[in-house]
């Protein structure tokens, strides 16, 4: 325990050194960045950080975001049969975002509470991965040929909260990877993971993702001290910096902030044409 407490404790050092460095997108200085905009975003059930439930303040950090792909976590009740939250209908039509296909789902959004919506593309697969541990949890694989140039595999992924579960699961994710890591792919989720350096079960990833990003801070909302929800890729330069979409209405809409990052068309064009010149 008192390992585990120095461990917590040196992590939140490291945030708060970090804190002047790290990007994050305040109130009055966002701007709609130039190339396709992904992001992860626990939108905790809706319900907010002064605990009120309303998936109308979640659907409105959603339209602040204005991302062309983003992988929601938490968008399902969690016991019993699955329903979503938010009014996907009403979502779509007012920002273009249409949730990737799931199968088997009557009443829920998505896989696990997982789930991935897109504005312009067209879907090529899509794989609902159930993640070993204590707790059901889930991953959503969804291959995505983008309207604006290039196939881009998404692994959106809520991973357990205890460390031996997000081990397993770390491992699985990294086979799935490794069976076909030739297809640019964007990992992103509520990794649930706050350990530094070794004892961070993200080190499952560094074989196919290769050195992870700086951590970015997103939890809790009012005052984030924790990069629990990350956004990697398996390819140097496909995305860009991540960072944090902190505006007042983020804060007390969920517990989590949300994060997003940048692909690069000009690197995923080149992969793609790459793997048609081989094929």
């Amino acid at each position: 325990m008192r390992k585990k407490k120095e461990s917590l404790r040196a992590s939140i050092f490291e945030t708060l050194k970090n804190r002047k460095t790290s990007r994050v997108a305040h109130d009055g200085e966002r701007t709609r960045p130039e190339g396709t905009l992904i992001a992860s975003y626990n939108v905790h059930k809706c319900v907010g950080a002064d605990r009120r439930f309303d998936p109308e303040r979640i659907s409105r950090v959603i339209h602040e975001i204005d991302a062309d792909v983003i992988g929601l976590q938490e968008a399902d009740t969690r016991f019993g049969e699955r329903t979503g939250l938010l009014d996907l209908r009403r979502l779509e039509r007012e920002t273009g975002l249409i949730p990737v296909p799931v199968a088997g789902a009557t009443k829920a959004h998505g896989w696990h509470g997982n789930v991935v919506l897109f504005k312009q593309g067209t879907v090529r697969d899509v794989h609902q991965i159930n993640l070993p541990g204590l707790e059901p949890r889930g991953a959503l694989l969804a291959e995505i040929e983008l309207a604006r140039g290039g196939a881009l595999r998404i692994i959106a992924a809520h991973l357990g909260l205890l460390h031996r579960s997000r081990a397993q699961q770390t491992r699985l994710i990294a086979e799935l990877m490794s069976s076909d890591n030739e297809t640019p792919t964007v990992l992103l989720g509520d990794l649930n993971e706050w350990r530094l350096g070794d004892r961070s079960s993200l080190n499952t990833f560094q074989a196919a993702f290769g050195p992870l990003p700086p951590a970015v801070p997103s939890f809790p909302s009012t005052l984030p001290l924790l990069a629990l929800d990350r956004i990697m890729a398996n390819r140097r330069g496909l995305i860009s910096t991540v960072e944090v979409h902190d505006s007042a209405l983020a804060r007390v809409a969920s517990d989590h902030l949300p994060i997003k990052a940048v692909v690069s068309l000009e690197t995923l064009r080149a992969e793609t044409e790459a793997r048609a010149e081989s094929a």
